[in-house]
């Protein structure tokens, strides 16, 4: 599955690299893979999932804390539900993690299937804060999302669909391309610096056994009390809103809970949006190698220690 690669990214180079990507689509097993690798080479991981960073959203996300054992690990339960962490958060928090890892002599290993961070982190993206546009939200409120997405690309070309996912992340991307337009040296300082020593890593798992892997995994995590971790959610002030914006299990549970979806409804329909998930996952990823990231594909059910030592012949 990986592309061409890269001069710049090949394996066998002379020093170690500055970074080791584990990614992967949802229920492929990531986080056991990163974990086994850290313990290997004295890593600490650094999440790439852009909701495992809330409190108490954690069987919805597929937190697995007990996976990690005594490996350090980071940017997980770092915002309070019900908030709206973004890109340019991520990109300064993970360059503090990665310095401070660094500074006690540890190995820094991303791990996460958000394919925006990764490959913003790749990328060398640097973003500057940009400040709310009240006026400017004020402008865009009740456009479609049809309207938004017009708008975001007069401004620039859309290789990011997830600006457009929804009518508030739309309306976020067109403020923030305003800001660029009128602040242009900022727009320059956003210029990526792409890593050219790191090693990406991608978890391989066959399309059957994604689908039942996944299936597996919703119908445990609902055994688990999924439902009830939502409640609990809604039930400390956060609002259903707030809760469907993240989308997948929060949307369609919170959906459930006011009485928009039957239960059999819910799990069908949050099944099949799991799987279309994954599906996008994989498009990502294949976008990325073709943007000039190669991936190197290990099967997901190689054996821990032939797993290593597959990631330690390509680093």
């Amino acid at each position: 599955m990986s592309g061409d690669v890269s001069e710049s990214l090949r394996p066998g180079m002379a020093k170690e690299p500055s970074l080791i990507v584990i990614t992967g689509p949802t229920a492929s097993g990531k986080t056991r893979r990163a974990v086994d690798l850290a313990k290997a080479i004295g890593g600490e991981i650094i999440s790439a999932d852009s909701r495992q960073i809330y409190r108490g959203m954690d069987l919805g996300t597929g937190k697995d804390i007990e996976e990690y054992g005594d490996i350090p690990f980071h940017l997980i339960d770092i915002c309070p539900a019900g908030y709206k962490y973004n890109l340019y958060e991520f990109l300064r928090d993970y360059e503090s993690v990665r310095r401070e890892i660094i500074a006690r002599g540890k190995r820094p290993i991303l791990c996460g299937g958000t394919g925006l961070y990764v490959e913003s982190v790749l990328k060398g993206l640097r973003l500057p804060e940009v400040p709310e546009n009240t006026v400017l939200r004020l402008s865009l409120e009740g456009k479609s999302l049809d309207e938004l997405t017009e708008i975001l690309s007069s401004m620039k070309s859309l290789h990011n669909m997830t600006d457009v996912d929804t009518s508030k992340r739309a309306i976020r991307a067109i403020e923030i391309q305003t800001y660029y337009n009128e602040h242009p040296d900022a727009a320059v300082n956003a210029e990526p610096h792409p890593l050219t020593d790191a090693v990406v890593i991608g978890v391989d798992v066959d399309r059957e056994t994604r689908r039942r892997r996944i299936t597996e995994r919703l119908h445990a995590r609902l055994d688990s009390g999924m439902v009830d971790e939502v409640r609990r959610l809604l039930d400390s002030g956060i609002q259903a809103a707030d809760l469907i914006y993240y989308g997948l299990e929060y949307k369609f549970l919170t959906l459930f809970i006011t009485g928009a979806l039957g239960y059999e409804e819910m799990v069908s329909g949050l099944e099949i949006a799991i799987h279309q998930f994954a599906k996008r996952q994989m498009t990502w990823f294949r976008g990325m190698e073709k943007r000039g990231f190669p991936i190197h594909w290990l099967p997901y059910d190689l054996s821990a220690s032939d797993f290593v030592d597959r990631v330690m012949s390509l680093i």
